[in-house]
C-alpha cells in the first residue's frame, strides 16, 4: 500500500508544481501519520516552497529517526531560519558528502565562521574531479570568504591577493574582489574592479533586465561607499540618481544604501531629519542579516544621531539594556561600542576633564569594562595626561589579575588592551615596564592553542633587547615556537639566531644558510647617494673620517650665538619688556659698577675718584691703611663673631658662612 501511494505521488510530481506534492504527501499522511517517505517528501516540497519553519514543525513530528533520515534538508531549514549553530551540529551528524560540505561552508559564512568556511571551500577546490563544474562557484565564494576575513581583522588567513584574468571574466568574482580591497582600505584598486563588475554586468547577456538590475544596486551600494571615502563628492552626488532605495528588496542592502546616501550629502542637515532618515528602514531578520562588522558601524551612526538630537537617557537606557546581556570583560566590539556610547551619553557630549569628571565613577563601578575603560584611555590622552591613563589600565588590569577566572586572565593579556598599554608606556620611555608586560603576556599565551603570533613576535623582540641569559633564552623559545607554526617566517629564524647566538652558537649554525646573505640585503644599496643624500659614513672607516667626527664636535663661537636661546616665560618678564629693543648687557652688574654710572655730588664723585685704576693715590689713605697683623686679627675676630651667631641663634652652618665671606 505504501509502494503505491508512493509511486503513484511520484508520477504527479514535477519541478514546478511543490504544492500538488504537498497535497498528496497530507493525503498519504491523513492515511498513514507514520508514514516516513510521505513525511520526507513533504519536507522537501516545504523547502522548495520556501516554507522552513513548516519544515521544522515536521521534523520535529517526525522524531529522531525522520532527522537522520532527512539530516541535510534538516540542517538546510535550521540555516534559513537562522539558526545556524544549530545547521552546524545537524550536518556533522549527517552523512558526508559534498553536497553537505557546501552547506556547512554556507552556514558557516552566515555564522561568521570565516576561517571554517575558507578551510572548507579550499578543500572542495581541491578535489579537482568534485569540482569540475564548481569552479565559478568556488572561486566567488572563496573570494567573498576573504574578504570577510579581512574585515574581521584576520587578515593572516587571506588566502587570495589580486585577483586572476578568469576572476576578472565574471561581475561576481569582481566584486568580491572589490569588497576584499576595500577592507583593506585600497580604494583606488577597488574603484577599478567596481567598475569592471559594473561593465560586465550591464552587457551579460544571461541575465534579464529584472536580475541585471539587481545585481547592479549592491554594486551601485558599494561603489557609493567606495567614492566617499575617497573624497569625491561630485561623483558620489551623480551616482545618488541611479540608486533607488525603495526598489531594494533585500533589507541588510537598503538599510546600507541609506546610510551611504546620508553621508554622501555633505551639506548641512537638520539633525532631526538625519535621525530620521538613519531610523527609517527595519532592521533585517534571519539570513538577510548584517554581518558583525556592517551592524556595529549603523549602530555606531545611530547612536551618533541619537548625540545630535541630545537623547542622552534614551542612549543610556538602550545601551545598559544592551550591556546587561554581555558579560565583563568583553573582547566583542559590539559590546565595548555600546560601551562606548554608554559613556557619551553620560558624559552628554562633552570631551576632555568634564567629560572626564561624568565618565570615571562608571569605571569605578566596572573597572573591567574594556569599552569604558579605552574611551577614558582616550579622553586622557586628548588632554595630555598619559601618567593617568597609564594609572587607569594598570588599575583594571589588577582586577582582572585578581580574578581566577580564564576569561579575565584572557582579556588581562589581550593583545589590543596590551597594545594600547604598551603605547602608553613608550610616550613616557619606559623600556621596563614594556619588557615585563610583554614578557608576562607571553607566557600566558604561548602553550595556548590559538596564541596571538603579533603578541608572541613583539614580546620576543623585547626580550632579544635584554642582557640576561634568561631572557634571550625565553626570546628563543618563543621564536622557536613562531617557526614551528610558520616555517618561512624569517622573522622567527632570525630571531632565534640572534637569540641563541651569543649562549651557544652551535645550535643555531645550522639555521644561518635559511637566512638571506649580508651581501645580498645591501646589494641594491647605493652607497655614493646615500652620502651624497646626507648620510654620514662610519667613524671606523678612515682616520680622516675619525678625525672629522670629532671635530664635527667641536662649536665655534658664530654656532653659539646662533643657538636658539631658551625661552622664557611671560610671567618672568617685566612689564615695560619689549622685545624688538635689545637688552642692556651690564644690567646683572651693580649700578656703580656700570660703564653708564656717572656719579652725582662731592662726596660721590671723590669716590669714584679713589677706585678709578692709575689715578692719584692719597697719603692719608696709606697712612690709614690697615697692616697685615691688624687685617688677620680682625679677621680671626670676624671668624669668632660668625660662629657665634651661627650656633647660637640661626642654626647655620659657621663653615659654609666662612666660604661666603671670603
Amino acid at each position: 500500500m505504501v509502494a503505491q501511494s508512493l509511486s503513484s505521488l511520484l508520477e504527479r510530481a514535477s519541478i514546478d508544481d511543490h504544492e500538488e506534492v504537498l497535497k498528496s504527501c497530507n493525503e498519504t499522511l491523513k492515511k498513514s501519520k507514520t508514514d516516513s517517505t510521505a513525511q520526507y517528501i513533504k519536507v522537501i516540497a516545504l523547502l522548495k516552497l520556501d516554507r522552513y519553519e513548516d519544515a521544522l514543525r515536521v521534523l520535529e513530528a517526525g522524531g529522531d529517526a525522520l532527522k537522520k533520515q532527512a539530516g541535510l534538508e534538516h540542517a538546510y531549514a535550521l540555516y534559513k531560519c537562522a539558526r545556524w549553530d544549530e545547521a552546524l551540529t545537524a550536518i556533522t551528524q549527517a552523512s558526508a558528502s559534498r553536497g553537505a560540505s557546501h552547506l556547512e561552508a554556507q552556514v558557516s559564512y552566515r555564522a561568521e565562521h570565516f576561517r571554517r568556511a575558507a578551510d572548507i571551500y579550499e578543500k572542495l577546490s581541491q578535489d579537482r574531479e568534485g569540482s569540475r563544474y564548481e569552479e565559478h562557484d568556488l572561486s566567488i565564494n572563496s573570494w567573498a570568504t576573504d574578504a570577510q576575513l579581512q574585515w574581521k581583522g584576520e587578515s593572516e588567513h587571506v588566502r587570495h591577493q589580486r585577483p586572476s584574468r578568469e576572476d576578472l571574466e565574471a561581475f561576481e568574482t569582481a566584486y568580491n574582489a572589490a569588497c576584499l580591497k576595500i577592507a583593506k582600505g585600497e580604494f583606488p584598486q577597488a574603484e577599478v574592479l567596481l567598475n569592471r563588475a559594473k561593465n560586465i554586468c550591464e552587457t551579460s547577456e544571461d541575465l534579464s533586465p529584472e536580475d541585471r538590475a539587481a545585481e547592479l544596486l549592491p554594486i551601485a551600494v558599494q561603489y557609493l561607499y567606495v567614492l566617499i571615502r575617497q573624497g569625491k563628492t561630485e561623483e558620489a552626488e551623480s551616482l545618488l540618481a541611479q540608486i533607488s532605495v525603495d526598489n531594494i528588496s533585500e533589507l541588510s542592502t537598503k538599510r546600507i544604501a541609506r546610510n551611504n546616501i546620508v553621508l554622501a550629502r555633505q551639506t548641512e542637515v537638520n539633525p532631526y531629519l538625519l535621525y530620521k532618515s538613519l531610523h527609517e528602514t527595519p532592521e533585517a531578520v534571519n539570513n538577510d542579516r548584517l554581518f558583525g562588522f556592517q551592524d556595529n558601524t549603523l549602530l555606531g551612526n545611530s547612536h551618533a544621531a541619537d548625540l545630535l538630537v541630545q537623547k542622552y537617557d534614551g542612549m543610556i537606557r538602550s545601551t545598559a539594556k544592551g550591556l546587561s546581556k554581555s558579560s565583563y570583560p568583553s573582547a566583542e566590539a559590539s559590546t565595548n561600542l555600546l560601551s562606548v556610547y554608554n559613556a557619551a551619553g553620560h558624559a552628554q557630549g562633552q570631551a576632555g576633564p568634564k567629560g572626564l569628571k561624568q565618565i570615571l565613577p562608571l569605571l569605578e563601578r566596572r573597572p573591567k569594562d574594556l569599552g569604558l575603560l579605552l574611551t577614558v584611555v582616550q579622553l586622557y590622552v586628548s588632554v595630555g595626561n598619559t601618567t593617568s591613563a597609564i594609572t587607569a589600565v594598570e588599575r583594571s588590569l589588577r582586577a582582572l589579575e585578581e580574578s581566577i577566572s580564564e576569561t579575565d586572565q584572557e582579556a588581562r593579556f589581550n593583545p589590543g588592551l596590551l597594545s594600547v598599554l604598551v603605547s602608553l608606556y613608550q610616550l613616557e620611555g619606559r623600556k621596563l615596564q614594556i619588557r615585563t608586560i610583554l614578557a608576562q603576556a607571553a607566557s600566558f599565551w604561548r602553550n595556548k592553542p590559538e596564541a596571538p603570533a603579533g603578541l608572541l613576535r613583539a614580546a620576543a623582540k623585547s626580550l632579544l633587547r635584554s642582557d640576561a641569559p634568561s631572557d634571550l633564552a625565553t626570546a628563543g623559545d618563543l621564536f622557536k615556537s613562531l617557526y614551528q607554526k610558520d616555517s618561512s617566517d624569517r622573522i622567527a629564524i632570525a630571531g632565534y639566531v640572534a637569540s641563541q647566538a651569543t649562549l651557544d652558537y652551535s645550535q643555531v649554525e645550522s639555521q644561518l644558510d635559511h637566512l638571506p646573505a649580508i651581501g645580498d640585503l645591501v646589494s641594491g644599496v647605493d652607497i655614493s647617494a646615500l652620502e651624497s643624500a646626507g648620510i654620514a659614513p662610519s667613524a671606523s672607516s678612515s682616520a680622516a673620517a675619525a678625525a672629522a667626527f670629532a671635530g664635527a664636535r667641536k662649536r665655534s663661537a658664530a654656532d653659539k650665538e646662533d643657538r636658539s636661546t631658551k625661552r622664557v616665560r611671560k610671567s618672568r618678564l617685566p612689564k615695560d619688556f619689549d622685545p624688538a629693543k635689545k637688552p642692556d648687557p651690564e644690567r646683572w652688574l651693580p649700578l656703580r659698577d656700570r660703564s653708564s654710572y656717572r656719579p652725582k655730588g662731592k662726596k660721590g664723585k671723590q669716590r669714584a675718584a679713589d677706585r678709578t685704576q692709575g689715578g692719584p693715590v692719597s697719603e692719608k689713605q696709606e697712612e690709614s691703611a690697615p697692616q697685615p697683623q691688624q687685617q688677620k686679627a680682625s679677621g680671626e675676630a670676624m671668624l669668632r663673631r660668625i660662629r657665634r651667631r651661627a650656633s647660637g641663634r640661626c642654626g647655620l652652618d659657621w663653615a659654609r658662612c666662612i666660604l661666603l665671606i671670603k
